[in-house]
């Protein structure tokens, strides 16, 4: 169980990492456009700085792997919410963000959902292997809708004229609802019997549903989210992604993998309720930036 424990704050940190290196690197390429997906991935694949970022979120993948075959979905979905710590620190450290009060104020409520979920876990939860396809489909295509639709809403109303610039929660719910599904996948894959050598591991991954819709969800997930990172701040572009995919994938993914709560009171109070604070500072965010104040005239003008 504590060998699920420290992968998940592993790949905490590498995406953590990757997201700010890749954020750092947009900031030097032309703007990218989710109606150009074409154009943006080969514009993001001759940046080597950006390519740096991919590699410690694919890393972050990897270690994502290990913690869904130790420990139960909702569990795991809670530990990698604390990556929002790590995160708003590099993005002010390192990209030079400013964070908002709340933002700050944020801080220890995630880290108390975090030990709320680690004080959860108990050595006898079961951690589900198998789902039925119908009702991984079921959940997953809508989910995807939905994400896509919502991004073509936010993106066509950042574009009009004389509106408040948006803060990116609207682009981090949209790509948080792909995350998810790709966290369900990343669930599906990792629960496969591969005891039986490459070629049969191989079978069953290919006739499972869980490489098509890792497929659908790196390709759209890309273009969607480096467009939207490039144009708001990281510091909340990803928590609330996080916050999102978070909470999509601990529910129905609990839901569809048959894996159940804690059958004690308290263990089971505690999960519930660390889910509910990290969902509760998803809401307390601020949905725009606030402008900043403008130069003083000079007193001859």
């Amino acid at each position: 169980m504590w060998w699920g424990v420290a992968a998940a704050l592993l790949a905490n940190a590498l995406y953590s990492v990757g997201f700010v290196l890749q954020k750092r690197a947009l900031g030097r390429l032309p703007e990218l456009s989710a109606a150009r997906p074409l154009r943006t991935v080969l514009t993001l694949a001759a940046s080597p700085a950006w390519l740096a970022g991919s590699l410690a979120l694919a890393a972050g993948f990897g270690a994502q792997l290990a913690v869904y075959r130790t420990l139960p979905i909702a569990a795991a979905q809670g530990i990698f919410v604390s990556g929002l710590v790590l995160l708003l620190l590099l993005s002010s450290a390192v990209l030079g963000e400013r964070t908002s009060g709340r933002e700050r104020n944020a801080l220890p409520a995630v880290l108390a959902a975090l030990v709320m979920v680690v004080a959860s876990l108990r050595d006898g939860d079961g951690v589900g292997r198998t789902a039925p396809w119908p009702t991984v489909l079921l959940v997953c295509l809508p989910a995807l809708a939905a994400g896509i639709w919502l991004y073509g809403r936010v993106d066509q109303r950042a574009r009009r004229p004389h509106r408040m610039p948006t803060s990116g929660i609207g682009y981090g719910v949209a790509v948080g609802l792909l995350y998810g599904v790709s966290s369900l996948a990343v669930k599906g894959a990792s629960s496969l019997p591969y005891g039986d050598g490459p070629v049969a591991a191989a079978r069953a991954l290919a006739a499972s549903p869980y490489p098509y819709l890792l497929l659908c969800t790196a390709a759209a997930g890309l273009v969607m989210s480096q467009a939207a990172l490039q144009r708001c701040r990281a510091s909340l572009i990803v928590p609330v992604c996080t916050t999102v995919s978070c909470v999509f994938a601990a529910v129905l993914g609990t839901f569809a993998f048959g894996e159940s709560l804690p059958a004690e009171p308290l263990p089971l109070a505690l999960r519930l309720a660390g889910t509910a604070l990290a969902l509760g500072v998803l809401l307390a965010l601020p949905r725009h930036d606030v402008p900043a104040p403008a130069a003083p005239l000079h007193p001859h003008t």
